[in-house]
């Protein structure tokens, strides 16, 4: 039998992992427990130490992203073994599209903090989001890796994403990675991909991404390694498989009965560092792990929402549940059952998904996609039009203001935005964000903050604004603890959306469905804290209970991870019921308050 000596070497993507799990990354003290049994299994070429949501999660919780990312790194460092991380382009470490000033610092931060290779992406494979940032990590001194986000659509060829590849790599790019965010990637196609990009440049490494997700990773990574990849991206029990990726153990003896050259696995640092991963689980993190996220299924096949996602999209749909059940019940239709909206909402995103113009379903195109879908489902239980909620973030995706789609829209999204005087934009991405460096400057001198050493606490700053803020003023701190103690509360218990009434004379859901029931509900537009004041640690009630408001007011304010998002009122009336604190956890499609 012929074999294929090449060499095949791993990466662990061991924040991927997580991200792809829960809402949670490890501590700094746990990540610092946890590398040394990493090198010890000594199968590693590569491992993911930061990126992505890792920054924005360690602010979520009080700590210093800084500290966590130079401590994680510097075991492997030592140990020679590479470190990557994960670049949003356009928007580097958040949501949302970051100055070219605070782009470049980023790759002098990290190359000084310990991170050799950047994974650069954009979520619609527009090369004027990458190009910049491979110049950037080289200027920076990091290895700029560019990345293809990879889908299955009539756009999506394996044409398509080689000719792609060429463009990046002619602009600089040094390594290509084939980022298959939701798994859905054909086998074959992949191979075919890979194949094509070896042919026109064999000695561009190429390291293939996959999720478990629908089921096609492990067929795609065996066709990535026969196709000339040379590293390949794999997890570790107990946060493998599911919405994960393969366990490292499958992938090397299937890679070695193909004659692969792979590196051998030492067992007893895999089952501690497995151990250790399940203590982090068993401290805190796990309650934040949506037990679905270990699941397998094919219904993603279809609609192709990505693994990374999966444990926000059941938070959103739990938000959601009853509020479309109780507009339901007010028109009424029959209720739905949680699984019902699942298949649903897969349904819906794969029916709208062409009439957006194919954007690759990964962070935040992928949230976009899916908001706009979860709006669809709720207007159809209130017999409201189609498309008749659609959301800032999602507008700017469709208006062409985050990049050029991939296909075209469908005439009736053309019509809705002619409909409501919105302008598209096809000019350059970044040009719509000037440089902002000084403003950060300032206030850090005003305030007597240091910058740190090569300007990471500067970075860190600018790159998350309020996070933070909230992280130095120990906001950030206080609220983690909150959630935990109230997820500890709720372990083993379904999640509950519908609140307490705040005061009286404000009533509970079923009294204003008895006293009002012409009373219209507020719905949370995103997961978050409620601000209905900017100060955090007012913790006061709504200040508008029992009075009027009018239309086009906000209501509120929701704090997301990534940004403020207003709760502007669609109608004038009075506030008949208001149901989360100052700095109150919401999940979204959470009633907020009922205005009569």
């Amino acid at each position: 039998m012929e074999t294929n000596r090449k060499e095949i070497k791993f990466s662990l993507v061991y924040r991927d992992m997580w991200q792809s799990s829960g809402k949670y990354q490890p501590r700094v003290d746990q990540l610092v427990q946890i590398a040394p049994a990493i090198i010890e299994m000594g199968c590693f070429s590569r491992v993911e130490t930061n990126g992505g949501a890792f920054e924005q999660v360690n602010l979520l919780y009080g700590e210093n992203p800084n500290t966590a990312v130079r401590q994680f790194t510097s075991f492997f460092n030592k140990a020679g073994i590479q470190t990557h991380m994960l670049d949003r382009g356009l928007n580097g470490l958040r949501m949302n599209p970051v100055p070219a000033d605070v782009r470049k610092l980023m790759y002098r931060v990290k190359h000084a903090q310990g991170v050799d290779i950047t994974r650069i992406f954009c979520g619609l494979n527009d090369p004027r989001n990458i190009i910049p940032s491979i110049q950037y990590a080289k200027e920076g001194g990091m290895i700029p890796q560019a990345a293809l986000c990879i889908t299955y659509s009539p756009i999506h060829t394996v044409d398509y994403y080689v000719n792609l590849a060429n463009q990046l790599i002619e602009a600089g790019a040094e390594e290509i990675c084939l980022k298959d965010m939701a798994g859905i990637g054909r086998p074959y196609s992949n191979g075919q991909i890979i194949n094509g990009i070896k042919r026109n440049h064999p000695n561009i490494p190429i390291q293939y991404h996959g999720h478990s997700g629908p089921g096609f990773s492990v067929a795609s990574m065996l066709e990535a390694a026969q196709n000339g990849a040379d590293y390949i991206d794999v997890a570790m029990e107990p946060l493998s498989w599911g919405m994960v990726h393969p366990d490292v153990i499958t992938i090397q003896a299937m890679l070695k009965d193909a004659g692969f050259i792979v590196p051998n696995i030492n067992m007893d640092a895999y089952m501690e560092a497995r151990r250790l991963t399940q203590t982090f689980i068993d401290d805190f993190l796990g309650y934040f792990i949506d037990p679905n996220n270990k699941i397998m299924t094919s219904l993603l096949v279809g609609c192709g929402l990505p693994g990374g996602m999966m444990g926000s999209m059941m938070a959103d749909l739990r938000g959601m549940h009853g509020a479309i059940n109780l507009a339901l019940k007010q028109k009424g239709k029959e209720e739905v059952t949680l699984n019902n909206l699942v298949v649903q909402l897969f349904n819906e995103v794969q029916s709208i998904w062409p009439m957006l113009g194919y954007p690759p379903l990964v962070t935040p195109f992928s949230q976009y996609v899916k908001n706009i879908a979860l709006m669809n489902i709720f207007a159809a239980a209130k017999d409201e039009p189609r498309f008749s909620l659609i959301d800032k973030d999602s507008w700017n995706m469709i208006l062409g203001k985050t990049g050029k789609l991939p296909g075209s829209l469908a005439p009736e999204i053309l019509e809705l935005a002619k409909a409501n005087k919105l302008e598209f934009y096809d000019g350059n991405p970044q040009d719509a964000f000037p440089d902002d460096l000084e403003r950060f400057k300032q206030e850090m001198k005003e305030n007597g903050w240091d910058k740190g050493p090569d300007q990471e606490e500067l970075f860190e700053f600018a790159m998350h604004e309020r996070q933070y803020r909230d992280m130095k003023s120990g906001a950030a701190k206080k609220r983690f603890n909150q959630e935990l103690e109230q997820a500890k509360e709720k372990a083993g218990a379904p999640i509950i959306v519908k609140r307490p009434v705040v005061e009286i004379p404000m009533f509970s859901f079923e009294e204003i469905e008895k006293e009002y029931p012409f009373a219209k509900p507020v719905h949370a537009p995103c997961k978050g804290q409620v601000i209905w004041q900017y100060d955090f640690n007012d913790v006061s009630t709504a200040p508008f209970e029992g009075s009027t408001i009018k239309k086009g007011t906000n209501l509120c304010y929701i704090q997301s991870p990534y940004n403020i998002e207003p709760v502007p009122v669609g109608y004038d009336g009075t506030i008949v019921g208001t149901y989360a604190k100052q700095g109150d956890e919401v999940v979204k499609g959470e009633i907020l308050a009922f205005i009569n």
